[in-house]
């Protein structure tokens, strides 16, 4: 496959997705397949919408023929890194660490291949900084590196008025040690990562040079970096009102997830179908020009959302995302009210009024208690019953009249009048 695609910085460049390389880099891809990596921040469990940029990077790199390498920062977990950060982190102990670690794997696995001839690799910087103590570090790297080069990095400039630790203060050099290992022990000739790392990552390439003698000459390393994806606002992406949008479905649920690319805004999404498919430019410049026409459609964001939440969640959870999205904004009948799982009832309806009625005083109740007592979800029952005369109300999608009466089964009734007025009542 690598022979046909184009060269990955010209990859890079069609998806909006190059920021700043080094020179020489485009020139010494372009000699043939290379190793390269990025490195991942285990402080979670799971991986986010943020971290896809990223994911993205390695998934290209590996298209055209190259072998990507997922570093898992057990060791530098440890200090927690300050680039973009105003305040300290909290530290992880080592058992959290691995936890998170064996999660992101897991993650990583359904993006970039670890099997066939540039199969990727999963590595761990723990297991090379476990045994190598202070005293021999700062005597072996610390050396090569000056302290007025470390203050000229913007993630340490940005720091220094509201206070930086030193353990923060070093963790430029254990991540340029990073890079070393890997070009020293695994043939890593090239790093990626947002712009916020190109301080970090350059370090690494300095330390090479100094520490490679002359096979750093022959063999040098090289930075890419990635614009920081925002929203038109300047926020970050990948956040929404609730907080960040995690891969893992327990933290995000499939719904949830989908809901996030369909409702992504059109500039968004058109940067974002580049970025996040691994579809050829011709495909993606025929689905811009049919969005172009016909913009209420939203065939971008539909087929984005289609295309990321298979990726992550797989076609059953695709298409039960794409069902419970259809209950709300579409055309949904009692059947597929009735597949819902508890949790999608609650992200479906989220945000639409609700209240708590106890089994024992829902069974048997009329129609008009329903509407009124029991939910208030309208102020009279002079008002329940003009609404239930026009015929404008529906339990469970199914019109009901006067002569309805409740049976307390499952967990959820949807009340509704009219076609957008909802009203969710939770059976406890």
């Amino acid at each position: 496959m690598g022979s046909r695609m184009k060269n990955y910085i010209e990859e890079l460049r069609w998806r909006g997705l190059l920021h700043d390389s080094m020179p020489g880099a485009e020139e010494e891809l372009a000699k043939g397949p290379q190793r390269g990596y990025i490195g991942f921040d285990p402080t979670a469990d799971s991986l986010h919408v943020g971290n896809m940029v990223q994911i993205m990077m390695l998934v290209h790199f590996q298209r055209c023929g190259n072998t990507p390498i997922a570093l898992v920062g057990g060791a530098t977990g440890m200090v927690g890194d300050p680039s973009g950060k105003s305040a300290e982190r909290n530290l992880l102990d080592e058992d959290a660490l691995r936890h998170n670690q064996a999660c992101v794997q897991a993650q990583l696995e359904r993006f970039i291949d670890f099997t066939g001839a540039n199969a990727a690799e999963l590595v761990n910087n723990y297991d090379w900084f476990k045994d190598m103590g202070f005293l021999r570090f700062i005597r072996e790297v610390g050396k090569h590196i000056s302290v007025n080069y470390m203050m000229a990095k913007e993630s340490v400039k940005n720091r220094l008025e509201t206070g930086i630790s030193f353990t923060e203060f070093s963790y430029q050099l254990v991540q340029g040690y990073d890079f070393y290992w890997l070009w020293k022990h695994k043939g890593v000739r090239f790093q990626m990562g947002g712009s916020d790392q190109w301080g970090n990552i350059t370090t690494g390439t300095e330390l090479i040079r100094r520490m490679g003698g002359e096979e750093a000459t022959q063999r040098p390393a090289f930075a890419i970096t990635t614009p920081l994806l925002t929203k038109a606002d300047g926020s970050k992406f990948g956040k929404s009102e609730g907080g960040n949008i995690w891969l893992d479905a327990k933290r995000t649920s499939p719904y949830k997830f989908y809901q996030f690319w369909l409702n992504t805004a059109d500039a968004e999404a058109e940067k974002c179908l580049r970025i996040f498919t691994t579809w050829e430019q011709e495909r993606v410049d025929a689905l811009f020009a049919e969005h172009t026409k016909a913009p209420h459609l939203r065939v971008v964001q539909k087929a984005l959302a289609e295309e990321i939440t298979m990726r992550v969640h797989g076609e059953d959870e695709l298409k039960s995302a794409q069902q419970a999205s259809e209950i709300l904004f579409g055309n949904a009948t009692a059947d597929a009210l009735a597949r819902l799982t508890d949790q999608q009832w609650l992200d479906v309806f989220e945000g639409v009024p609700q209240a708590q009625v106890p089994r024992d005083r829902l069974s048997g109740a009329t129609i008009t208690d329903l509407l009124t007592d029991l939910t208030g979800f309208l102020p009279s029952k002079g008002e329940a019953k003009r609404a239930l005369k026009e015929g404008s109300i529906s339990v469970n999608r199914q019109k009901v009249d006067e002569a309805w009466t409740a049976k307390a089964e499952g967990r959820f009734l949807l009340l509704q009048r009219g076609k957008k007025n909802y009203f969710l009542v939770k059976v406890s």
